[in-house]
């Protein structure tokens, strides 16, 4: 692995009287040592020590996948019957000193299957959470990851560039997110897109994590979109909201309000305000124009190598902002059975303030 992110974990570890860290395939394990395999039924565990050590665990078709990146200690390679895999476990447990240990994992990405083998192998490990550990690793992006996100940005931006103009009264929202979706792929998205796209329109635009179904645009509508893509393994995530030809006075009156919403809320984003006051300013604009219940969700996330991840820009979260955390800011106003209307951009903070790396228009632009 990188040696400053090396010696951070190991610094975090000690400070948190953690003896050792286990991820399994997941954004963490790829940030810290520059490993990616897919989560499946063969399990692949990495074993981090606080004196800097480190091993991984992991099926033999996939051993010279890691032994290419050059990033583990030791390795211990097992086969397709179950104890081979239970040995190949108790080996690393050996050879690593793991029984009886604290040993931190993250709660949110530990299977049972590997825990279970983890605990038979070291039945006098205590397991705990290192949520504190990992969130402080990631947190805070360099350089070349601030890049990796601002490249997302711009193939997100590109693609919706392209399937604007295909755009048509009579399309499905799936047939749009269908188009985006390969126009996310032709612009430089990984792959592995940053998530599948939210295409909602009409009453649909009123429901924040809507899923695109077989409703037709029609005049009248508003149509939120919310996509991204994802490059080097780092997300963008942005939402913008069209009118389908003309929409009535309060669509429009609402999508203004969130407009301003959101230039308030990027306006005071800069080291040392809070994530909470962030959240406030987008918040304040919204009720003080009597939409107020009307904003049913925090007002952001951070976004990395995930595309929920910390800092969460949300009321009551007091934790300060600091040059290199990136994240969204997108608030909204949700009238059930009418319609939606969300904005949503990026942003680094920087040492001097904030950069909002998204560029989309903001207004209220017609599809005919």
């Amino acid at each position: 692995m990188p040696e400053h992110r090396n010696t951070q974990l190991s610094r975090s570890m000690c400070e948190r009287g953690l003896e050792a860290l286990v991820l399994l395939p997941g954004p963490t394990l790829q940030h810290i040592a520059g490993l990616s395999f897919h989560l499946l039924e063969r399990p692949v565990v990495a074993v981090f020590r606080s004196d800097g050590r480190s091993a991984l665990v992991v099926p033999e078709l996939e051993a010279s996948k890691a032994e290419a990146a050059a990033s583990i200690d030791l390795l211990f390679p097992y086969g397709e019957d179950e104890s081979s895999r239970s040995n190949a476990f108790a080996r690393a447990v050996g050879q690593m000193s793991l029984d009886g240990l604290t040993i931190g994992v993250e709660p949110l990405r530990m299977r049972f299957l590997e825990l279970r083998l983890l605990q038979e192998a070291a039945p006098r490990a205590s397991f705990v959470s290192a949520e504190s550990i990992t969130t402080t690793l990631r947190i805070l992006k360099a350089a070349e990851e601030v890049d990796a996100i601002r490249r997302a940005v711009r193939v997100a931006q590109a693609a919706l560039d392209s399937t604007l103009p295909l755009v048509r009264i009579g399309m499905s929202e799936h047939e749009v997110a269908s188009e985006l979706t390969l126009q996310l792929l032709r612009a430089g998205s990984d792959p592995e897109t940053a998530f599948s796209p939210i295409v909602a329109s009409g009453p649909q635009s009123a429901l924040p994590h809507a899923v695109p179904g077989k409703r037709r645009l029609v005049p009248g509508d508003l149509l939120l979109i919310d996509w991204g893509a994802r490059v080097g393994g780092y997300v963008s995530d942005l939402t913008r909201t069209f009118a389908v030809g003309e929409v009535d006075a309060e669509l429009a009156r609402i999508h203004d309000i969130v407009c301003r919403a959101n230039a308030e809320a990027r306006s005071v984003v800069r080291p040392g305000a809070t994530c909470s006051v962030v959240d406030q300013a987008a918040r304040r604009v919204i009720a003080q124009s009597g939409y107020g219940e009307h904003f049913i969700h925090r007002t952001g996330h951070g976004i990395g190598l995930e595309e929920h991840e910390p800092p969460y820009i949300q009321e009551g979260n007091e934790q300060p902002l600091a040059a290199g955390m990136t994240f969204t800011v997108e608030p909204g106003i949700y009238l059930q059975g009418r319609g939606g209307v969300r904005i949503e951009d990026n942003l680094v903070v920087t040492e001097e303030g904030s950069e909002t790396l998204s560029t989309y228009p903001r207004g209220l632009k017609v599809i005919p």
